[in-house]
Order: structure tokens, then C-alpha cells, then sequence
């Protein structure tokens, strides 16, 4: 039975919540969310060499078979969905009020690039500290390169934020095939890359995907703010998406891994590949059509707690995940071959571990989090902003020679 104290909670916080919040968007930007730590603490492991040093592995590079896991842990096409979703409406008040785009812009630019310095001034800070405590160099050079992971999705959310009014506009336009163009920029280069021709095809062109491969979900979730997407809408974006998708793998023998594969010669997510795009039109899809069901069910407050916990979180959880791994392994190199999490990702058995692993990373980065937190919110002064970016930009030099 669950304690009468979470019970109260969840009542609590179930009554404080306007009738008017869209419980169903919450639910699905956690989620989605949750999607990010969960996929990088299993599809991401360590090796330890012979001199103590902690390297990246991929269990995905001997267990290829688990690939089918990223694509329901890749919900990057949900997330941006979401936010897309989530601009367009915020925009929307905020000119009703009298607001200005720019103005606007500046909030949410703001609430996204302060625990994005705080992380990396805290590195920065770190990065002397473990190697004046005799961490091995190559050690925090992979810390440097976990951390910095998810973090340039955040620059691609911010131009795709930007870029909101340009979105409402073709939205007003082309109604609900407004991220057509989108798609379609991305299959003619990946056409061109991957083609016959493919060797006479300059390896710069595959950045083209990086801003239309983001795009399309968030201008999705544009589309789905202004009332252009309908259900029938949805369920031919979740079917064609499936048969594109379907298409893709077993026809064009695209990569089945939606991450990164160590050594492998092609990957879908750097940068995005018409393969990421077709699962993100399915997720998207079966997002809108759940989104009622979703509504309904958080509507209980012991579902609904979890939900406001995480988005309240929400750039903690996503700035810090990598940290707290990375925190938990560390100490953990000290003792040699700890399963699951310091051995070579190579075996069920190694997954079987490394699942008993997740919740003390998950208590890791409670932790950290709850302190953490004081960084995200506003700094109290400019000595703190001018110390922060300093330390931010020590970090970035550190980790471009890193990454």
C-alpha cells in the first residue's frame, strides 16, 4: 500500500493544477523525456583499461540485435513535437498580452541556456579538480564527452525556437503537410549521399539534414497548436511513417540503430536521416491520436504526480543524466570489472546488470539533481552570470579538442 504521505501529495498538487493545463502534453514531454537518460544509460557503457581508464562502449556494437530498443528509447521526434506545440501556444499568449517576439524569445532563450552554462561551469571546475585528484586524463576526457552529448540538442532547439514565427507562417500556408518540405529535403540528400553517385558527393552535405531533420517535428507540433492536424490527419502521418519507415530498413537497408554505432559506416542520427524522420512521423502520430486517452488517465492524481515532478525537472533530468552515470562509474573504475558497469558491453549478461544499475544512477541524479537545481534557476547577480559563461566557455574549448 502506498504511503498515506505520497497520497496527500498527489492530491495536493492534483488540486493546485489549473483546470485549463494540458495534462496530456505534460505526459508526453515526460516521457518523452525520460527517454533520454533511460536510452543513454543502456545503450551507452564503459570498458576499463589495463591503466584505469574509463572509455565510451556501445553494447549496440557486439548486441546488434537491441537495436530495435532505440527506436522506442529515440523519442527525440515526441520531444520536438512537443516543444513545437508548446512555442506556438506560448507565442500566441504572450502577443495577446502585448508582447513582443523578441521579448518572448528572450524568456525562452533564457530558460534553456542558463543549466546549459551551469553544467558546463561546474565542469569547468571539475576538469582540474579530477586531475589534480589523480583521475587519469583519458578518464575525464570521457566524462567531458558524455556530458556534452545531448547538449547540442539544445542548440538545435533553440534555432528551431527562433524560428517558431517562420513555422506559424507555413503553417497558416500548407495546413498539416507544413513539414512536408522538411521530409523532403532530407530524402533528396540522403538520395544524393547514399546513391550511386554517393562517392562523387562532398561528406559536408549530410550537415544540410542537421536543421530540416529537427525541424520536422517541432513544425508538426507548430501545425498541431494552430488545429491543422485532425485525427484522420494523424493516422496517416503514424501509418505513412510505419511504411516508410518499413520501406527504409528492409528495403534500403538503412541502419537499424536510431544512435550512434561505434565503427559502423553509417549512422541515422548525425545528422538526422530520413529513417529518423519516418519513426518521428509515426511517434508523432500515435502521439496526437493518445492524446485524449493520455488526458483521461492523468487524471488520476498518483499518475499525474510523476508527470509534474519530471517537467519541473525537466532540464536537470536532461543536462545532468550523463553526469550522474558518469559519477556512479568513476569510483567504480577503482575496482577493476564491475558488471554492468565498467565490463565491455558484450553480453546479455552485461544488459541483465546493467538494468540493476539503472536505479542507482537514477538515485545519482536525484541527487545531483537537487543541487543542481539552484544552477538552472535565475543567478542572483552579474558576478555569478560573468563567472558562469567564463567557466562555460573554458569548458567549450576543453571539450570541441574532446569531442
Amino acid at each position: 500500500m502506498l504511503p498515506e504521505t505520497l497520497r496527500r501529495a498527489a492530491a495536493s498538487v492534483d488540486a493546485k493544477t489549473p483546470a485549463t493545463r494540458d495534462r496530456a502534453l505534460d505526459g508526453l514531454r515526460a516521457v518523452a523525456l525520460l527517454a533520454v537518460p533511460l536510452g543513454h544509460w543502456m545503450l551507452g557503457g564503459f570498458t576499463t583499461g589495463a591503466d584505469g581508464v574509463l572509455h565510451n562502449a556501445s553494447p549496440l556494437a557486439s548486441l546488434g540485435l537491441f537495436a530495435p530498443l532505440s527506436w522506442f528509447l529515440q523519442l527525440l521526434g515526441v520531444f520536438f513535437l512537443v516543444g513545437g506545440y508548446s512555442s506556438a501556444r506560448s507565442l500566441e499568449r504572450a502577443r495577446a498580452r502585448g508582447a513582443s517576439t523578441a521579448g518572448w524569445l528572450r524568456g525562452r532563450v533564457l530558460r534553456l541556456v542558463r543549466p546549459v552554462l551551469g553544467v558546463a561551469a561546474v565542469w569547468a571546475l571539475l576538469i582540474p579538480l579530477l586531475r589534480a585528484a589523480g583521475v587519469p586524463e583519458g578518464t575525464v576526457r570521457t566524462g567531458a564527452v558524455l556530458v556534452v552529448q545531448p547538449l547540442w540538442y539544445i542548440g538545435v532547439y533553440l534555432v528551431a525556437t527562433a524560428l517558431t514565427p517562420l513555422c506559424q507562417a507555413l503553417g497558416r500556408r500548407l495546413g498539416g503537410w507544413a513539414a512536408a518540405p522538411m521530409l523532403a529535403v532530407v530524402a533528396v540528400v540522403d538520395l544524393l549521399r547514399y546513391g550511386p553517385w554517393a562517392d562523387a558527393v562532398p561528406s559536408w552535405l549530410a550537415l544540410v539534414n542537421l536543421l530540416p531533420g529537427w525541424l520536422f517535428g517541432y513544425q508538426l507540433g507548430v501545425s498541431w497548436a494552430q488545429g491543422r492536424i485532425s485525427r484522420s490527419g494523424a493516422r496517416l502521418l503514424a501509418l505513412g511513417g510505419a511504411a516508410l519507415f518499413a520501406v527504409l530498413l528492409l528495403v534500403f537497408h538503412y541502419p537499424a540503430s536510431m544512435v550512434g554505432v561505434p565503427g559502423a559506416a553509417r549512422t541515422n542520427s548525425h545528422p538526422p536521416s530520413l529513417l529518423v524522420l519516418a519513426l518521428a512521423a509515426t511517434q508523432c502520430g500515435l502521439a496526437v491520436l493518445l492524446r485524449g486517452r493520455l488526458a483521461r488517465l492523468l487524471r488520476r492524481p498518483l499518475l499525474w504526480l510523476p508527470v509534474v515532478v519530471v517537467n519541473l525537472s525537466a532540464m536537470t533530468i536532461f543536462c545532468w543524466h550523463q553526469t550522474a552515470m558518469f559519477a556512479v562509474a568513476l569510483p567504480g573504475s577503482l575496482l577493476g570489472a564491475v558488471p554492468g558497469l565498467t565490463t565491455a558491453p558484450e553480453s546479455l549478461g552485461w544488459v541483465l546488470a546493467r538494468l540493476a544499475w539503472l536505479p542507482v544512477f537514477g538515485l545519482a541524479l536525484a541527487l545531483v539533481g537537487r543541487w543542481a537545481r539552484r544552477i538552472d534557476a535565475p543567478w542572483p547577480s552579474r558576478a555569478w552570470r560573468t563567472a558562469a559563461g567564463a567557466g562555460a566557455a573554458l569548458f567549450a574549448v576543453y571539450a570541441l579538442g574532446a569531442v
